[in-house]
């Protein structure tokens, strides 16, 4: 078997290396020497090695462009920095350098390009997706000085932010919800708060589908889709409508880059038509305000109801994500093609409904058993799981702790905690597991990010070199999208042309090596990037790739 090799950053110009496999039982071999290659030159492989020259990194992506890599981040498992044992704001600050360290040319970052923090207002939970006060950073968490010092630094560099708004719903404790209970006790229809939140009163039919509760003193049953500690929104109310929009704004003139809104289709749950009239009304006021506004709606359905939000916002992706999703099913020796006949369809999907539709792709989040319950560094699935999302169009999103492998299930106390755990520093950080854990170290993953920082075969050095691989070829995110697969085969991926500039992305996830001409596709001749646990080489127009390896090859 060839070699493993490396990456190199060298000056403006990223030059790119080919590497390969993770760390396996055995050691792997010691590599050679690398070659020295003048950095105007494309040469093939020389001696299992090659370097490339990408002349499109001298155009700048980074300031308008959202096809970036974003990071979700559960704040209070994340950082701590008062030693509360809870994730804060400061915490991510301190730790900011873990994420992007402002220099694409260190490598010693990870290289994210967005993050996007889960509720930070003032709320009862630990999770904070039933708010009291939206104008509010929760004590816990920091205060509006943080929050402006985090927006500060993500944009010296280059990076995005966005925060979860959870508007469908708020806490019991919330002002408005009191406010909304004393009107309905002393029935004053009167009072602005009393059509607030959707009810029903005792005598009249309960609408179908929805879960509702008492609302104690009253003859009144509120909306509470997720549990009766979170009443639902009144969004036929003008009133409410306009106290969204003023949330919106106050965060929007702190300089935040848009949002992330949970549970979308619950606005108006069971009628979608009416959901998607309110977001398109809300977000074209929005943008009309600040142009430059990204939005991503959580729509937890089939890619038909997701479809249907797309003339109003970008959506995630809930085909391919999850431990069952095609990105997972494709990883475990799976059919490369057929997904990416999948991708092909989806992005032309939501391109007939928006123009400026994005492709949203994601591995798991805070509401999900994290992928590493499914798929393993070992097996190389989850490798090629990687490849097949960073290595791929539009936005995709990584869930803390996905790049080091860390796990976590709901398990037999169904309990989503267990997916929320504190993130494995191994520098004495004094974040703490939420309160309701009861998922047992033994279970979780040994190497911190300190120790997966200094080995250069870790989970978390292979998603710093995919990212980098992604930086360096721009086509791979942001050009046009054509589906791929080599017949007879499991090998699949894409060709994608930007700026008339064309790669072509392979990957092969079955165990075992494949030879095939590629000459039918295009004509590429050059060997940009090789990633997963073993080598390819590029012959005239004959590919020889081995299995559980992705590569990007250039014409």
């Amino acid at each position: 078997m060839a070699k493993r090799v490396f990456v190199l950053l060298l000056s403006a110009l990223l030059l790119v290396t080919a590497f390969g496999c993770q760390k396996q039982a055995a050691e792997p071999p010691a590599p050679t020497e690398a070659p020295t290659v003048a950095p105007t030159e494309a040469p093939a492989v020389v001696n299992g090695e090659f370097v490339i020259t990408d002349p499109l990194l001298e155009t700048d992506y980074k300031v308008t462009d959202n096809n970036r890599v974003f990071y979700e981040i559960f704040v209070g498992s994340f950082a701590d920095s008062d030693g509360d044992g809870i994730g804060d704001l400061r915490g991510i600050i301190n730790k900011f350098d873990y994420l992007n360290d402002g220099d694409p040319n260190s490598g010693r970052s990870l290289g994210v390009e967005g993050i996007w923090l889960t509720p930070i207002f003032k709320s009862p939970s630990y999770h904070k997706y039933d708010v009291t006060d939206y104008y509010t950073i929760d004590p816990k968490f920091g205060s509006q000085k943080d929050l402006d010092d985090l927006i500060a630094l993500c944009h010296s560099r280059g990076v995005k932010i966005i925060l979860d708004m959870v508007i469908n719903h708020t806490a019991k404790d919330c002002k408005w919800f009191k406010a909304f209970t004393e009107a309905h006790k002393k029935n004053d229809t009167s009072d602005p708060y009393y059509d607030f939140y959707t009810y029903y009163k005792k005598g009249e039919k309960a609408p179908a589908g929805r879960a509702f509760a008492a609302l104690s003193g009253t003859d009144v049953y509120y909306e509470c889709n997720f549990y009766d500690g979170m009443p639902e929104l009144n969004f036929d109310n003008p009133a409410v409508r306009e106290e969204v929009l003023k949330i919106s704004r106050y965060y929007l003139d702190r300089k935040i880059d848009g949002f992330r809104y949970d549970a979308a289709k619950y606005v108006y749950y069971g009628d979608h038509k009416s959901s998607v009239a309110y977001w398109e009304e809300y977000l074209n006021t929005l943008r009309a305000e600040y142009p430059g506004l990204y939005t991503v709606a959580e729509v937890w359905d089939g890619d038909g109801v997701i479809s249907l939000y797309y003339p109003a916002t970008n959506c995630f992706n809930f085909t391919v994500s999850q431990v069952e999703g095609l990105i997972a099913e494709t990883a475990k020796q799976g059919n490369a093609g057929e997904y990416a006949k999948y991708v092909e369809k989806f992005i032309a999907s939501i391109g007939n409904t928006n123009p400026d539709a994005m492709y949203l792709p994601f591995l798991t989040n805070h509401d999900m058993d994290r992928i590493a319950g499914a798929l393993t560094v070992a097996s190389g699935n989850m490798q090629m799981a990687a490849n097949l999302l960073i290595l791929g169009p539009g936005s995709p999103f990584l869930y803390y702790g996905e790049e080091l492998g860390m796990r976590g299930s709901r398990g037999g106390a169904n309990t989503d905690a267990n997916r929320r755990l504190a993130m494995l520093w191994g520098d004495g950080n004094p974040v703490k597991d939420p309160t309701g854990t009861t998922y047992g170290a033994d279970k979780q993953i040994k190497d911190t990010v300190k120790e997966q920082k200094a080995d250069e075969y870790s989970l978390y050095t292979y998603y710093k070199k995919l990212i980098m691989i992604r930086k360096a070829n721009p086509a791979i995110a942001r050009g046009e999208y054509k589906a791929v697969s080599i017949e007879g085969t499991k090998v699949g991926g894409f060709t994608s042309t930007l700026d008339g500039t064309t790669v072509l992305v392979l990957h092969n996830p079955s165990r075992g090596p494949q030879t095939f001409d590629l000459s039918a596709i295009g004509e590429f001749t050059t060997l940009r990037a090789v990633m997963g646990l073993g080598t390819a080489e590029l012959t005239g127009t004959s590919l020889a790739l081995d299995g559980q390896t992705s590569v990007v090859i250039g014409k």
